[in-house]
């Protein structure tokens, strides 16, 4: 029996990934991923960035301009990312309805604690910030969307690990050292699980200035209907304003943030949870 072709792929689909890469796509993309990771490029940067001659970036850059992905600023000739980029990253977070549900809570918690609160999910082995509600203080914690951050060096990162199937989170998490950021970073696994237990009898994750020195940051996780975890809800702010006696009492109102969104989404904690 001839077995029917997967719906969103063509009938010579072979599950091939170079067979089926379409390299002026490939290269399309990661002219997008560049712009979208920096504050603008010029055509030469991108063009030695790339490897590739700048007639050929230029074209590239031409067609995705058609298409608003990409537009030039002319008075220093550098490339940006387009609207239809946004477009494009919006239609993702619509997707995700946690976004808006978790607007209000974490609107509170800046308000009550002072400081940046965040939203990020696990995407492709990594942190990936949604949205962020930021702090008037003038040094601060900055996450914009799109951000992304290694799980194991990151509080809403290690908030998701730690109420993740141990099947789910081992393929996370290499069996190998971990890559280190700073000198608190936990590049140990079984350092890194023995740090998951105490996240789950306390109820919140803390990065104590394990990604970036200086920063502090205390997270908590969002669940769906099936008691899994889904997002993550933080707060962050300097060492120097969020102080180690502070940790406790931030993480309670983390805890409840997330607790409100889980309710918002329709979603339920698992038993035992604080």
């Amino acid at each position: 029996m001839t077995e029917a072709p997967r719906r969103g792929r063509p009938k010579a689909f072979h599950d091939k990934t170079e067979q089926n890469t379409v390299r002026a796509l490939d290269r399309a993309m990661a002219l997008l991923q560049a712009l979208a990771e920096s504050d603008g490029l010029t055509l030469t940067e991108l063009a030695q960035a790339q490897g590739e001659s700048p007639a050929t970036v230029y074209r590239v850059l031409t067609t995705l301009a058609q298409r608003q992905m990409v537009e030039l600023d002319p008075r220093g000739q550098v490339w940006h990312v387009g609207p239809g980029t946004f477009r494009a990253g919006a239609a993702f977070l619509r997707r995700t309805n946690v976004v808006e549900r978790a607007r209000a809570p974490m609107q509170e918690l800046m308000r009550t604690t002072g400081e940046t609160a965040n939203l990020g999910i696990e995407q492709a082995g990594e942190v990936l910030f949604l949205t962020q509600v930021e702090t008037h203080q003038p040094i601060r914690a900055f996450f914009p969307p799109g951000t992304r951050s290694p799980m194991h060096a990151s509080g809403i990162g290690k908030a998701l690990l730690a109420w993740m199937p141990e099947a789910r989170r081992r393929t996370l998490v290499p069996a190998g050292p971990l890559d280190g950021f700073t000198p608190a970073t936990i590049t140990d696994p079984a350092a890194l699980e023995r740090d998951l237990e105490q996240v789950c009898h306390r109820g919140f994750a803390i990065d104590d200035e394990e990604r970036t020195q200086g920063m502090r940051c205390v997270a908590a996780p969002v669940f769906n209907a099936l008691g899994e975890p889904v997002a993550g809800v933080s707060v962050s702010g300097p060492v120097f304003r969020l102080h180690s006696a502070d940790v406790v009492r931030v993480g309670g109102l983390v805890v409840a943030a997330a607790a409100e969104v889980t309710v918002a989404i329709g979603g339920q904690a698992p038993s035992g949870i604080r």
